[in-house]
């Protein structure tokens, strides 16, 4: 795994723009894997800022996300189809088309689960986004998630509902349960970039980066990836340099 610290927030999120504008560049109809929280906003300010100024197109690049909440519309104010409609793809010039994300109100939830896997299956992320959870998660693959899983319903853990509840009117309205991309989807990827900051994350950053290769830490498995960079700031890189 490539690690590169950096001073703070801004500057990650200027370094994530670099390596995501470089995948585009080079193929414009890239496959792009999303995510959504508060971590990649920084990027997707900068990625509509650029496509704006300096006419970087994601006209025929295609994108899947990685999970959505089970139970919310995609009209949801938080669902995470609406956060990517209002945060990054109605400042850029991608077809809506061509995105997309696990439907949360799909009544048939595990048919829901095999329609996303064989998308994915079809759609190798050229490049793949991710955060970190403060327990180590990617995407909403909890601590104990197999590492050979597919696209599947997950029940959020009291620490992933309690990162969440701040995008919320209160603790209750977070849903439990969400549609995830597995950990096998996520290592499919061509290129996986992950961006982490704050000191709340150095625990699970220390553990991605130098601890064993365990279930119980899932970003863990990013270690065995052939091309994975991870972009932090020094507080969340403080317990690994």
């Amino acid at each position: 795994m490539k690690v590169i610290v950096v001073k703070d927030y801004d500057a990650m999120s200027a370094k994530a723009l670099e390596i995501m504008k470089a995948v585009v560049v080079e193929k414009p109809n890239a496959v792009l894997g999303l995510a959504t929280g508060s971590t990649p906003l920084g990027l997707y300010a900068n990625m509509i800022k650029d496509c704006k100024e300096n006419g970087t197109s994601y006209k025929k690049v295609r994108t899947v996300n990685l999970d959505e909440y089970a139970g919310l519309d995609k009209n949801h104010n938080q669902s995470y189809a609406y956060f990517m409609r209002t945060n990054l793809f109605e400042g850029i010039d991608v077809d809506l088309a061509n995105t997309n994300i696990e439907d949360g109100t799909a009544k048939d939830r595990e048919k829901e689960c095999e329609r996303y896997s064989r998308l994915l299956d079809d759609m190798q992320q050229d490049i793949q986004l991710l955060g970190i959870g403060s327990n180590g998660h990617i995407a909403f693959n909890e601590p104990g998630t197999a590492f050979d899983s597919e696209t599947h319903i997950v029940d959020l853990t009291e620490s992933t509902i309690k990162d969440n509840s701040r995008l919320f009117e209160k603790i209750e309205d977070v849903p439990r349960q969400a549609f995830t991309m597995g950990l096998k989807n996520i290592m499919r990827a061509k290129k996986i970039l992950v961006l982490a900051n704050g000191a709340g994350k150095a625990n699970a950053v220390y553990g991605m980066v130098k601890g064993r290769v365990t279930e119980s830490v899932p970003a863990s498995i990013l270690q065995l990836h052939p091309d994975c960079t991870l972009v932090c700031d020094e507080a969340a890189a403080s317990k690994i340099v």
